[in-house]
């Protein structure tokens, strides 16, 4: 069924229909992009379906890179949205076959720019719905929330999944975020490749602008 289209979702639509940039990748806080702008981050574990959101809602199917190898996003990708915002994608965490060395290097550089970057509006923490929440996944929340960093968890893959399931797992998450101080009660079951939810999240973004 299409989604009705209502004046909200019509301009939501118009920001998107805006050219997507890739900008840059980063490895140091010293290299993030300057321009003022508010920014908005994609973050999860490794093979999650970062990425491939980006990638639905540009519309585009090569605009970030995308691996079914996990960990090979290993960079802050940069991406502009017309002049409105920027969408950063950041290095999957959990990838138990990356290097010590290489894992604590990335889990420090998201460390440094969740907690530093003053222009980041919103963390999106996707959660594979096959799985629901991880450990890894409850550190990430634990950090948010002590250093007061809004975000909103998105649910990816939820084509792969019944709807019971899909249902069970949203009850799941709807409960742990329900007593955490900076997560937003709104949740999204998306599915990149069939495009469910992903009209709602554009909803969601446009909401920062």
């Amino acid at each position: 069924m299409m989604d009705k289209i209502t004046p909200k979702k019509s301009r939501s639509r118009d920001i998107f229909r805006k050219e997507w940039t890739f900008i840059k990748s980063v490895v140091s806080m010293s290299e993030l992009p300057k321009l003022d702008l508010p920014e908005i981050a994609f973050v999860g574990r490794s093979n999650v379906g970062k990425s491939s959101i980006i990638n639905a809602l540009a519309q585009q199917k090569q605009l970030a890179r995308s691996s079914n190898t996990p960990g090979r996003t290993q960079h802050l990708n940069f991406f502009k949205l017309g002049d409105n915002i920027f969408v950063v994608d950041l290095p999957g965490y959990g990838y138990a076959k990356a290097p010590l060395e290489q894992k604590e290097k990335w889990q420090h550089l998201i460390y440094l720019y969740l907690t530093e970057r003053r222009n980041l509006r919103r963390v999106y923490l996707l959660i594979d719905s096959r799985h629901g929440f991880m450990a890894l996944d409850i550190e990430m929340m634990n950090l948010l929330d002590a250093e007061a960093i809004p975000y909103t968890i998105v649910l990816t893959k939820v084509d792969k999944i019944g709807p019971s399931k899909c249902k069970a797992v949203e009850e799941q998450v709807l409960k742990e975020i329900s007593s955490r101080p900076v997560a937003f009660p709104q949740i999204f079951s998306t599915s990149s490749q069939k495009r469910n939810g992903i009209d709602a999240l554009k909803e969601n973004i446009k909401v920062i602008l």
